[in-house]
């Protein structure tokens, strides 16, 4: 689980254009995520 204050893991994910882009990338620069947990998902 992350704690408020700890810096996040790095990561990589697609963009909308379907180039891989790492969290380490984006250093210094402000990131927002945006999910759904529950999407594609029952309940």
């Amino acid at each position: 689980m992350l704690v408020a204050g700890i810096p996040a893991p790095d990561f990589a994910l697609p963009d909308q254009h379907g180039i891989i882009v790492r969290l380490s990338d984006l250093r210094g620069h402000w990131v927002l995520l945006w999910w759904y947990p529950k999407a594609a998902t029952p309940g």
